[in-house]
């Protein structure tokens, strides 16, 4: 007998030892999809009542079809209520009445629309109806997705103009074969506003998620995350701040911040956000945030070096920092707090007084005892922007407390107001204090 090929044998015992780790494997993946799933219910529960929310209204709404009752009188159509259920209900309150909505009414206009377009058609004769029809539907899907591209029903009724297409184009069409066009059309429309009814109720009423408070909780934190990245760059030493937070707020913020601002448009009034609330003013102030976080993004090449400047110099820049910083993380919590800035209020005062210093800093002599002028000249210039923005900030976010009705800024019952009054002193002192720091971005 001829031995057996060694090579064979080789690929019989990997194939064999492959096969027996298989079951090793699927319970490691399972295991890290288990705890990835945790983490993510821990770090927001409401993504899991939200979806227990879905499954209870996909049930609830099924029934239409389950029960005999309910099924004699929609039929077959008690399948598009499943459907709206499943595509209208989103994360948000705001969200899911924007869908509700839009496919309602889009439902309601395409099909008495589509209706009439059917009966224009059929009184040409069979042998004309399905030319017109065909034209109708044309110029209905030109006209309406050429309106999509208009930037306010781009923003707020897009996904009904899609409703609207879909609709009038079933329902003119499906009339040239069915005999009870009007009683499908009916049913139909019946059954979706159904189906998006549930959606609104459950959501509504069920651990409600509203998207002006996220958008009114996202901005004030992007706010105090950029002035910690600037106390941060005025008191580290030997390692720069993280641009992380930074980078985040300059790449991601804009798009999630118009996307719950639209949405929070079509919740109706909750707590202190009663209709008409203010929502564009965070958007402002959203967008003279990053303005101000573009100027700090600038100084980033700039704030590597440890450069030697008279300590006035280096004490004046390090203000600036700082006292920009608690602003923004001030304002910040004013906004949580849903609390108007008073006029009086320490911080932006000693910003005032920070971004006056930093002007006469590039007119005083001292720049003759500088080595890197050309390093530090740019750091004062950029600061001096940051310090603007930073008051145009604060400027917006006392027309959104004017706008909004919050209440007034009670210095004494604020958090933190001693510190505010320590921290005015310090700037107010003639004695400079003798530090030596390494700006860093």
């Amino acid at each position: 007998m001829e031995p057996e090929n060694p090579k064979k044998i080789s690929i019989f015992v990997k194939e064999w030892l492959w096969l027996k780790d298989i079951p090793a494997i699927l319970l490691t993946k399972l295991a890290e999809v288990a705890r990835y799933t945790t983490e993510m219910a821990k770090d927001d529960p409401r993504r899991l009542i939200h979806s227990l929310k879905v499954g209870s209204s996909v049930t609830l709404v099924s029934f239409l079809y389950y029960s005999q009752a309910l099924y004699s009188s929609f039929g077959v159509s008690a399948m598009w209520a499943v459907m709206t259920v499943v595509v209208v209900f989103e994360f948000s309150v705001g969200a899911t009445i924007a869908k509700g909505l839009n496919r309602g009414l889009a439902t309601l206009a395409a099909g008495a629309l589509g209706l009439g377009a059917h009966h224009l058609a059929s009184l040409t004769g069979k042998s004309i109806e399905p030319f017109l029809i065909g034209l109708f539907v044309f110029i209905q899907a030109v006209v309406s997705t050429f309106i999509r591209f208009f930037p306010k029903v781009k923003a707020r009724y897009d996904y009904g103009m899609l409703v609207f297409i879909l609709t009038f184009s079933l329902v003119s069409i499906s009339g040239f074969r069915t005999v009870e066009i009007l009683k499908l059309a009916q049913t139909r429309v019946l059954t979706i506003l159904i189906g998006a009814s549930i959606c609104v109720i459950v959501c509504l009423l069920i651990c409600p998620v509203w998207a002006g408070e996220d958008l009114h909780k996202f901005v004030a934190k992007n706010m105090e995350e950029l002035g910690s990245f600037l106390e941060d760059a005025a008191q580290v030493k030997n390692t720069g701040p993280s641009l992380v937070s930074l980078n985040r707020l300059l790449v991601d913020s804009k798009s999630r911040e118009e996307i719950l601002a639209n949405f929070a448009k079509w919740e109706p009034g909750h707590g202190q956000f009663m209709y008409h609330h203010p929502w564009e003013q965070y958007l402002k102030i959203g967008n003279l945030t990053r303005q101000c976080a573009c100027r700090v993004e600038t100084l980033n090449g700039s704030l590597t070096c440890n450069f030697q400047a008279p300590q006035e110099i280096q004490w004046k820049i390090q203000e600036a920092f700082s006292q920009s910083g608690k602003a923004l993380k001030e304002l910040s919590w004013l906004v949580k707090a849903k609390t108007k800035p008073s006029s009086s209020n320490p911080h932006i005062a000693n910003l005032k007084i920070a971004s006056k210093n930093l002007k006469s800093l590039l007119k005083t002599d001292s720049w003759e005892e500088c080595n890197k002028i050309l390093e530090v000249i740019p750091i004062a210039a950029v600061l001096i922007d940051t310090v603007g923005s930073v008051e145009h900030i604060a400027g917006a976010v006392t027309e959104l407390g004017s706008m909004a009705n919050f209440k007034e800024e009670d210095r004494n019952g604020v958090e933190g107001g001693a510190e505010n009054e320590n921290n005015k002193n310090f700037v107010q002192s003639e004695e400079i204090p003798s530090v030596s720091i390494k700006i860093d971005g």
